[in-house]
């Protein structure tokens, strides 16, 4: 569900407060339409739809009347029955939290039925990253049936995937005119509203110009297009992803964020300034792209065997 305007919110306390949010927070619209499909399924959960019913253009009145106990159960429900991971609950939960907050803020409840239910202890997970025999197969896996402008889109976003480590989002959101093809630079629009210059390998800016070449007419800035020259949205490029992945004889589960790792992993491990791979990620803390140090074996041996003395000793 990708929800492009308040008028697409049916319930008028979840568009109230995706206008808070975009209005006074100044928050983006990747995160308030992913506030508004969370609690359009929290409303969902409370309505006892049934399971498989679409959320989406459906009012929730019991939205404004929840419980704390609802709110727990809600969790336990995410973890269980759904079988969220953790991080994906405290997201959910987060935008939960976020609606009663508002709604104690703008007196449409004295009370906070959501501050005092805990999120679930984030596990520490090593993020996993495709090995270079695996990201060869990806780059070159076309699907069969598709016409030339759509391989050679396909090709292009595989490409770029893994030459710049852009989110899925990022990937959506470039226009033709964030392109310097002679400078290999991409301008990105990332998360939270930051926006970075990301650099691409030769690689990936040759299978955008071969793209360019047949990509449909259309008056839409996108650089990535599909049916009726519109906009790709992430969740097509998940699925372009998930298309090639199936047939690429990869045996393990990816995603596009895999090809996220990989980039940062593979950077490391060439020798790459942790610094370097911090900026190219777009992460606020090197702390968080410290993990890829862990990551790059190679890279920590090449560096030990460099500065310990015993095996250059006669």
């Amino acid at each position: 569900m990708s929800v492009r305007t308040l008028a697409e919110i049916a319930d008028p306390l979840i568009a109230d407060l995706v206008a808070y949010l975009r209005l006074e927070r100044n928050r983006s619209q990747l995160t308030v339409e992913a506030y508004a499909r969370d609690l359009q399924e929290f409303g969902a959960y409370l309505k006892k739809l049934p399971a498989g019913t679409s959320p989406i253009g459906k009012t929730y009145p019991e939205l404004s009347k929840a419980t704390t106990a609802d709110v727990r159960r809600y969790v336990m429900f995410l973890a269980g029955r759904r079988n969220y991971d953790s991080r994906t609950i405290r997201r959910k939960l987060s935008s939960v939290k976020a609606l009663y907050k508002y709604m104690k803020l703008t007196d449409l409840r004295i009370d906070d039925p959501a501050a005092v239910v805990p999120g679930p202890t984030l596990e520490k997970k090593r993020p996993k990253h495709l090995g270079l025999t695996d990201v060869s197969k990806l780059l070159n896996t076309t699907l069969a049936g598709r016409s030339e402008a759509q391989r050679r889109r396909d090709t292009a976003i595989i490409e770029v995937l893994y030459a710049s480590g852009a989110r899925r989002a990022e990937i959506a959101r470039i226009d033709i005119a964030d392109l310097d093809l002679e400078n290999r630079t991409i301008y990105v629009h990332g998360k939270g509203q930051k926006e970075r210059s990301v650099i691409i390998n030769h690689s990936a800016a040759h299978a955008i110009g071969v793209y360019l070449h047949v990509r449909p007419k259309t008056n839409d800035a996108a650089l990535f297009v599909g049916r009726g020259g519109k906009r790709l949205t992430p969740k097509h490029v998940w699925r372009i992803f998930r298309d090639i992945y199936k047939v690429s004889g990869i045996n393990y589960q990816a995603s596009p964020h895999t090809l996220r790792h990989s980039f940062a992993t593979h950077l490391v491990e060439n020798g790459v300034d942790l610094q370097i791979v911090r900026e190219l990620l777009g992460h606020e803390s090197l702390a968080t792209t410290g993990v890829y140090l862990d990551l790059a074996t190679d890279h920590k041996r090449r560096a030990y065997d460099k500065a310990h003395p015993r095996d250059r000793m006669k």
